[in-house]
């Protein structure tokens, strides 16, 4: 297998220049090609992370299944992102845990040993992953257009999806489909979970009134909104009828922010934040009248059951990043702050450049609950 240039002590977040030159002689000697690839009879899709993200792969995988029912798919997921999305019909999953670090990649190496796909589709572009990427087998290795392959990631493929003006992230996944001669369409979602989140979501959560679930923490603490907003923002919906639900997972950043909510709040707030996994909070999140969250996991995963979402969006371009089709609820200050820090707006300035700093507390309730009164 061609991974052996790289001897197991060297196969790290780094990789040694000779194996590098080998690798680029022997397996991209048909670098750059463009163009259409025929129907591939098995494909291997590589995206680790994040939850966001493999929610929109989703939709690109079924987009495929649709037009290629007969295909063969395996996805080298991360272990959290798994928890999700195991169960996907007519998906075969090979998780790759790079909390193991160095480990983690020869498990995926002896997994992958002596299998060989028709096309392996590269989606993302983290050194870590396309160094996972050597472990698999592909004639055809698909990756993003050269402005886009960051960290190199060009380097590790042998085609790239056609270039786009200043796409969605889904749109971007969406020309891998296309890479593969697929006709893609609106994107649609068919997620793992049934019954038994169902009935979970059914016991813990009150059914009397209808819902609002705010999912209040990012990954990233600077993307954040203030515990004061979020609580007046719960005290008016509650005044209008509706319960809160808080939801995420359970770490300390989010069970802290939760409780701060609750405190600033003059209402009960039903807090689930740390009691779901992630199938029974997709089953609350369909429930829901409307989602309510910064740039976060849980804000794609309510487009995946057509639950609408307002994101709260202050570093990142909601045209780029926001929940879809849902861009348009974006409560959003990114314009202003991007266009403050860089002296122009943002179509003058590279296509995802990211605004830097504490700058979510430019949201104002006023703004969050005029989109509220849009929607419901």
């Amino acid at each position: 297998m061609y991974l052996s240039v790289f001897p197991d002590e060297k196969v790290d977040h780094k990789l040694n220049q000779i194996g590098i030159i080998r690798y680029f002689h022997v397996y991209c000697g048909e670098s750059f090609m463009l163009g259409q690839l025929s129907k591939p009879k098995s494909l291997c899709i590589l995206r680790l992370s994040a939850i966001g993200d493999v929610c929109h792969a989703v939709a690109m995988v079924q987009q495929i299944q649709k037009q290629y029912p007969e295909i063969d798919i395996t996805w080298v997921i991360g272990k959290v992102e798994h928890m999700l999305l195991k169960d996907l019909p007519g998906v075969e999953f090979v998780i790759f845990d790079k909390s193991n670090g160095l480990q983690g990649f020869k498990d995926l190496r002896a997994t992958m040993k002596g299998r060989k796909f028709d096309v392996l589709l590269h989606m993302q572009v983290a050194l870590r992953a396309s160094i996972a990427s050597l472990c698999i087998s592909a004639k055809v290795r698909v990756g993003f257009d050269k402005s886009r392959a960051k960290e190199g990631q060009w380097l590790f493929t042998n085609r790239q999806i056609a270039p786009q003006n200043e796409p969605h992230v889904l749109d971007g996944f969406m020309g891998f489909a296309k890479a593969i001669g697929v006709a893609t369409s609106t994107p649609s979602w068919l997620m793992p979970f049934g019954e038994s989140e169902r009935n979970w979501e059914k016991e813990n959560i009150p059914q009397d009134k209808f819902y609002v679930v705010i999912s209040a923490a990012a990954s990233k603490a600077e993307r954040n909104w203030h515990p004061q907003g979020y609580a007046q923002v719960a005290d008016y919906l509650i005044e209008q009828g509706y319960q809160v639900v808080l939801c995420g997972g359970p770490t300390e950043l989010e069970r802290n922010l939760a409780a701060a909510i609750e405190n600033n709040a003059n209402s009960k707030l039903l807090n689930l934040v740390g009691e779901t996994n992630l199938k029974q909070l997709l089953a609350v999140l369909e429930s829901a009248k409307l989602v309510i969250a910064p740039d976060t996991g849980p804000a794609h995963m309510a487009v995946t059951v057509n639950t609408p979402v307002i994101g709260l969006y202050a570093h990142s371009n909601p045209k780029r990043t926001g929940p879809y089709p849902y861009q348009n609820h974006a409560v959003s200050v990114y314009e202003k702050c991007i266009s403050e820090q860089q002296g122009k707006p943002s179509n003058e300035l590279p296509w995802g450049m990211r605004a830097k700093g504490e700058l979510m507390s430019h949201i104002t309730f006023d703004m969050v609950k005029a989109k509220i009164t849009e929607i419901l």
